[in-house]
């Protein structure tokens, strides 16, 4: 049996851990006024309101994991992470082209509804964004995370800056590194959150020109697998509209998962700037940690997904006075 004095002993080095532990998660999840459990006092049903609106939704619609997850990115990536892609009307980044696909915009609309009922002029839409994002990804087989919040609505969303920020689906590698850089987000980000793309589709539109004339060729872009394209061809064939969609993920378009990863190494992206991720050392090589290929220290997709989302959930959050609570989060008040 133990002494007591072992007993005391063991109890404090249990607090001292658990203490260290806190300490931890404080400064890994503050960022720029935001923090883990901002809401505790103000509004202490926040996460399981919204996790119920995004529940409730999903259970009729699984694609809206998907969206909710890219219209938080497309948030973040304009104006930083305010929210400013919910806002609607003429202009605004909801209607720049793409946009227009996003999909999950009555869910925060709910939570919105029912938040305000519980607690008024307390929870930022962009909070509300952010913590569906996440709920989005568990219910779809994927991590989960400790968000922070606190962040504030933003007042400004013009579509121009939409087209000029978000990244592209041809962009090389050099102008992908270059608008993560421009976010303070590293390599290891771009290639980690482009894995987000495990889940969802894309229209043909995106990617028909390395189906049939790519670069001018007249032929198909060669990094697709021979055996892939007659796949993307029967599903995009040649003159469609470019309406049709296709899961970037083939085969687990609804399952968060390495997949997406497996596929850009066999030649089976989708897009030609996610292909191109694998024929980049610079990116390749985090692609290859987390297939755990041989000769490479491994990489847990799981784990550093969470991290990266929290990074970019602090890229440019207005706190404080800077920005406001919208009362409804498709327009300013």
């Amino acid at each position: 049996m133990a002494s007591s004095s072992n007993r005391v002993s063991a109890a404090a080095l249990f607090l001292a851990i658990m203490a260290a532990a806190a300490a931890v998660m404080v400064t890994t999840v503050h960022g720029q006024g935001t923090r883990v459990g901002f809401y505790s006092t103000t509004c202490p049903r926040v996460e399981t309101i919204v996790r119920s609106a995004v529940q409730s939704r999903f259970n009729s619609d699984s694609t809206v994991a998907a969206g909710l997850l890219r219209m938080h990115f497309h948030d973040c990536f304009v104006q930083g992470c305010d929210g400013s892609v919910l806002i609607s009307g003429a202009g605004t980044e909801r209607t720049a082209i793409p946009n227009l696909s996003l999909n999950g915009f009555t869910v925060i609309d709910d939570a919105k509804t029912q938040l305000e009922a519980a607690c008024p002029g307390v929870v930022s839409c962009a909070d509300i964004l952010a913590l569906a994002a996440r709920d989005a990804v568990v219910l779809a087989n994927g991590p989960t995370w400790a968000v922070p919040t606190g962040r504030r609505d933003g007042r400004i969303s013009v579509a121009q800056e939409a087209l000029d920020n978000l990244p592209g689906p041809s962009d090389s590698v050099d102008s992908q590194i270059q608008k993560f850089t421009d976010r303070n987000l590293s390599v290891q980000d771009l290639v980690t959150l482009t894995g987000g793309h495990t889940l969802g589709t894309a229209s043909c539109a995106t990617f028909n020109d390395r189906l049939f004339n790519y670069q001018g060729t007249g032929g198909p872009d060669p990094s697709i697998a021979a055996a892939f394209l007659p796949t993307l061809r029967s599903f995009c064939p040649q003159n469609n509209n470019g309406a049709a969609r296709v899961a970037m993920d083939t085969g687990s378009q609804n399952r968060f998962d390495t997949s997406y990863f497996t596929n850009i190494r066999n030649g089976r992206g989708v897009l030609e700037s996610d292909q191109r991720l694998w024929s980049d050392n610079r990116t390749g090589n985090f692609v290859r940690r987390y297939l755990g290929l041989s000769g490479l220290l491994g990489l847990t997709f799981n784990v550093e997904f969470g991290r990266a989302m929290v990074r970019m959930g602090n890229v440019g959050v207005r706190t404080g006075t800077n920005g406001e609570i919208r009362r409804v989060c498709s327009a300013v008040n």
